[in-house]
């Protein structure tokens, strides 16, 4: 586990006082890559320094986006947490222990190899919407009582950052997996092939992609293993407008 490699992303918070906690947070466990979806003169810079402590220099160096998806562009997997369960929340949920699994896995030890990945965060009322958790590749969610489930963000991200900090002497891949911006082209690919061959009713299309992009991303792909892939889908879908037009003959 490469903890330089790990992106925290808070999408549309509420409250300046939790994002210094929050910077504190990932400072107990030594990460320090955060990521704002929303604008950075939303926030109070004076209640933000006030939680923050000694770990200001996060909120100073933090980057600001305009969407999940453009703030995990260049990251392996994007991980939303979430305590609702349905059938647009990513179904199966990882436990905290079985995403720091899969991170120490992607990030590599050396800086040479492995890829980001991001634990994404939503509002402090809200937390991520269906929309955005969608723009995620899978979904993390963190037990706690029913009779209050609810956690504050930051301790939240506490719980996230420490299972992290735990796996940071884990085993790497060796290479650099796809970022999900190159994962999308691959996505692409396939969907345009399975478009020529018909595959498609009228409105399938966005739930296939949205499968090929959350399960491409959890296989921490290289690039030479995307290319054979899309090689696949292009021979398979010219093969199959050969034989179409050789039966119209």
């Amino acid at each position: 586990m490469n903890l330089q490699k790990i992106v925290i992303v808070l999408v549309h918070p509420d409250e300046s006082r939790n994002v210094g906690a929050v910077c504190r947070a990932m400072a107990n466990n030594g990460i320090s890559s955060l990521r704002i979806v929303g604008k950075r003169e939303d926030f109070d810079d004076e209640r933000v320094r006030i939680l923050a402590i000694h770990a200001a220099n996060i909120w100073e160096n933090a980057t600001f986006y305009e969407s999940v998806t453009a703030a995990t562009a260049d990251c392996v997997f994007a991980a939303g947490t979430t305590r609702r369960r349905g059938k647009k929340r990513k179904g199966k949920l990882l436990l905290p222990e079985e995403f720091a699994e899969l991170a120490s896995r992607a990030t590599g030890t050396k800086p040479d190899e492995g890829g980001k990945i991001a634990a994404v965060f939503g509002n402090e009322r809200t937390g991520l919407t269906d929309e955005e958790l969608l723009e995620c590749t899978m979904g993390v969610t963190i037990p706690s009582c029913p009779d209050f489930a609810s956690l504050n963000l930051s301790h939240a991200v506490q719980i996230i950052c420490y299972h992290l900090f735990r796996n940071q002497d884990k085993t790497s891949p060796g290479y650099t997996p796809l970022t999900l911006e190159r994962i999308d082209q691959t996505v692409k690919i396939i969907t345009d092939n399975l478009q020529k061959i018909g595959f498609f009713s009228l409105n399938g299309r966005p739930d296939m992609e949205r499968f090929w992009r959350m399960l491409l991303s959890r296989a921490a792909m290289s690039e030479g293993e995307a290319v054979y892939l899309e090689k696949i889908f292009d021979k398979a879908a010219g093969l199959s407008q050969r034989n179409h037009t050789e039966a119209s003959d």
